[in-house]
């Protein structure tokens, strides 16, 4: 991925022909406001003149998506301190002197850089500044690759100067959070909540009265009032500082399907929250046509993918995968693999997504509702607490409770189940570990990879207690001097990870089959257990398998082979493969497994598509 060109270089570009004239304006804002002629008006005047203030990027060539090579590194900017630079500044350097620059496209700043007050970030005090400990827009335009940020839009932090001033009861911003209603509604009732906390918190204000206002994640956090068409102004301004003056390549749009409050409903995926990410996708066809909407949506999959829109009207570009990460983690509990297989099979080819295994916050739940049995989803539950992780729960309206979110590194959740030494000194362990993030990497899709994960980083018990919040056991932070002595060491289970990623991320980045685009097609090959011990039971699919195509030249089709339980299975592809369609097939695979490690034996095998075996816990 590269940054796009402003409208004033000499680069060789076509500009786009894309514009958002008055009339389609209007009526993506009356999608919004419906038929509130007063809303609409301020609205459409607001969003011209905003626009206004911005030259629009040109479009380069390549595809929108990207290809192959292109990977994102999800991050905090303060991950690597060093006394001497701005935070941006030593992780630009470390990410240059590890060599992890060399396998990365783009790098997501979470919101940190930002000035905040609480939820590592996610209070926002200013959506413009960058916080001076992190240093500036120049250090941010400096980081190896191109930079996907963060648009925390649904909420403020109560010292952001908007909510200063609402206080005040300075206008506009007494309309700019929603304070008409009060704990005794019974209406409030219905309200979805991805957090078990007051939905209402009490302020006092200047004018000696006392307001409720709505704070859905947190009591630091206040949500803004979108049915005010001056704060939906206010964001796209944002939006469009990050897309164009920052050039970002990719904006996360944070927790989206809270946004918009119809009391009476759920508040969550209501109509107007499509409308607005539709309206923020066409401003970004005009301004910044390379830049990609990510909607962050942690929900069950429908819900997940009806943010992409429709082919008439689309709205996000991408979405995250969120029942990837548990599902995984669940196949590899169970030994299993048939849900897995069984999802994938349902997906559309339509579908773009956002390929992860673990992020800022824990494994989200939810996603599996609906693709493994409630039984399946406690049982990774007691996983994750038996490794030393925590389990946090969502509110009902009825107000029971029930799992949200595994609080624990993707690391230390796949510890092989029943080891008593946490997985640390286990061959297996990484090797279990290195063949989830294989998976992910190779499904369609843009990758992206939690710098946890591409440095091996166990559960941070110590960080999570001295914090008192369950997410801080995946947020671990480092001096350069101790993450260069943990990944020195060659003995170390975060050396043999990370080793191993580079390897698999410069695998993925050299076949074009690996190109967002590329077909996808999921096996389902014979297999048995060489072992009665430490296997899957004879109903279960101990073989997860899939090929991805792009074209038949070397590189172009690649055949992933992955055993998801602890013990060496027998695969037989004869009724899947002949020998010619595979002599230009890549093999991302293992073979047996013996005491002394992993034995490659694949690539022949699979040229002759006969019985192979696929590693134990290994891709």
């Amino acid at each position: 991925m590269k940054r796009a060109a402003a409208a004033d270089t000499t680069t060789t570009t076509t500009t786009t022909t894309t514009t958002l004239g008055d009339d389609e304006l209007r009526q993506l804002l009356a999608a919004i406001y419906g038929d509130d002629d007063s809303r609409v008006a301020t609205a459409v005047n607001g969003v011209m003149a905003m626009m206004e203030k911005f030259t629009p990027l040109k479009q380069n060539s390549e595809s929108a998506y990207g290809d192959q090579s292109d990977v994102v590194l999800i991050t905090y900017g303060h991950i690597v301190s060093d006394d001497e630079q701005p935070l941006l500044q030593s992780l630009n350097s470390f990410l240059r002197g590890s060599g992890a620059a060399d396998v990365l496209s783009c790098i997501h700043l979470l919101p940190a850089i930002f000035p905040w007050t609480s939820d590592d970030g996610f209070s926002v005090s200013s959506y413009v500044d960058i916080d001076e400990k992190h240093g500036n827009w120049d250090d941010v335009a400096a980081l190896t690759g191109e930079v996907m940020l963060d648009l925390v839009l649904g909420h403020s932090s109560v010292k952001h100067k908007w909510f200063q001033s609402y206080l005040k009861r300075e206008e506009p911003y007494t309309k700019y959070y929603i304070d008409q209603y009060d704990a005794s509604d019974e209406r409030l009732k219905t309200v979805v909540r991805p957090r078990a906390l007051p939905l209402l918190t009490t302020f006092d204000c200047d004018d000696g009265k006392q307001r409720h206002v709505w704070t859905t994640f947190s009591a630091d956090q206040v949500d803004l009032n979108y049915s005010e068409p001056l704060v939906l102004v206010e964001m796209l301004d944002v939006l469009l500082q990050y897309a164009v003056t920052h050039q970002a390549r990719i904006v996360r749009l944070d927790a989206i399907a809270y946004l918009w409050k119809n009391v009476g409903s759920s508040c969550i995926h209501e109509r107007e929250v499509h409308s607005i990410v539709r309206l923020m996708r066409r401003l970004l066809d005009v301004f910044a046509p390379r830049c990609l909407v990510l909607t962050e949506t942690n929900v069950p999959h429908a819900d997940n993918v009806s943010y992409l829109g429709t082919a008439t009207a689309p709205e996000a570009h991408l979405v995250y995968n969120f029942t990837l990460p548990p599902l995984l983690l669940s196949t590899y509990v169970s030994g299993d693999a048939t849900a897995l297989v069984a999802w994938l099979q349902t997906l559309r080819d339509c579908d773009r997504f956002f390929n992860f295994t673990a992020s800022h916050d824990g494994i989200g739940v939810r996603p599996l509702e609906g693709v493994v049995s409630p039984e399946r989803v406690n049982d990774l539950a007691e996983h994750v607490r038996s490794v030393g992780g925590k389990v946090s729960m969502r509110a009902h309206g009825d107000g029971s409770e029930s799992p949200y979110e595994l609080n624990c590194t993707f690391v230390s959740a796949m510890t092989p189940v029943g080891d008593s030494t946490n997985g640390s000194g286990s061959s297996l362990h990484a090797r279990r570990f290195i063949a989830t993030q294989a998976i992910m990497c190779a499904l369609r899709g843009v990758a992206a990879v939690y710098y946890g994960s591409l440095f091996g980083l166990e559960n941070d018990i110590a960080g999570m207690n001295e914090t008192g919040r369950a997410r801080s056991i995946n947020r671990r932070s480092f001096t350069r001097e101790e993450i260069d002595k943990i990944l020195i060491d060659s003995s170390s289970l975060q050396r043999r990870i990370y080793n191993s990623y580079l390897l698999l991320l410069q695998q993925r980045r050299s076949l074009s089959a690996f190109h967002p685009d590329a077909a996808q097609v999921i096996l389902t090959p014979r297999s048995s257990s060489s072992s009665s011990s430490g296997g899957s039971s004879s109903s279960s699919m101990a073989v997860f398998a899939f090929v991805r195509e792009r074209s038949f030249e070397k590189g172009g089709r690649v055949i992933v082979v992955v055993n998801v339980t602890d013990a060496p299975v027998l695969i037989d592809f004869s009724d899947t493969f002949d020998s010619k369609s595979n002599q230009n097939a890549a093999v991302v695979a293992a073979a047996a497994v013996g005491k002394d490690g992993v034995r490659n034996a694949l690539a022949d095998a699979y040229a002759a598509a006969g019985a192979t075996a696929a590693a134990a816990g290994g891709a």
